[in-house]
């Protein structure tokens, strides 16, 4: 939604779609493994450093409606710290994630593979347009996965966010 208005009114004619999904992968088909994974994630992700994101997060969205609200929120969801709490609170916390069935690392994997993927349209789209500039939208815990991945692209120069959202 967000991505449609703002093309409009820069004047461009064309968006592309990158998160297809093609990462997710079924749930079990046993109701009882399905539980297990749910609880263990649930478990990894009740810690502090998730507690104090969602804060923080309570925080911005309650002043969304203030002159300014929506761009001090993404402002704040894209700086170093926040992907740092994201990393920790969330991926972080289920690498870590104890079961002996590894659903954290099963977590993990699936959400690299979904943001390598992401930034693999990202990059087959620029390279069928040499030169081409790209603002990419995108929920804020992938950021620092798309930072990460396509910082290792030749050809490809990212611009901070803080250029964009000043």
């Amino acid at each position: 939604m967000i991505a449609a208005v703002l093309a409009a009114r820069l004047g461009h004619e064309r968006l592309w779609s990158v998160d297809d999904h093609s990462a997710d992968t079924p749930d079990s088909g046993d109701p009882e493994e399905q539980k297990a994974y749910e609880a263990a994630i649930m478990k990894a992700w009740d810690n502090p450093v998730s507690h104090a994101r969602r804060a923080q997060d309570e925080a911005l969205r309650a002043n969304l409606s203030k002159p300014d609200g929506v761009l001090n929120l993404y402002r704040a969801y894209n700086t170093a710290d926040a992907q740092l709490m994201a990393f920790k609170g969330d991926f972080g916390a289920a690498f870590v994630e104890p079961s002996p069935q590894g659903f954290g690392r099963q977590y993990l994997g699936y959400w690299e593979t979904r943001n390598l993927r992401m930034v693999g349209n990202i990059r087959d789209v620029l390279g069928q347009h040499p030169g081409m500039r790209m603002l990419a939208i995108v929920g804020a815990s992938h950021k620092g996965y798309y930072e990460a991945y396509l910082n290792q692209m030749h050809d490809v120069r990212l611009v901070s966010s803080d250029a964009v959202l000043k």
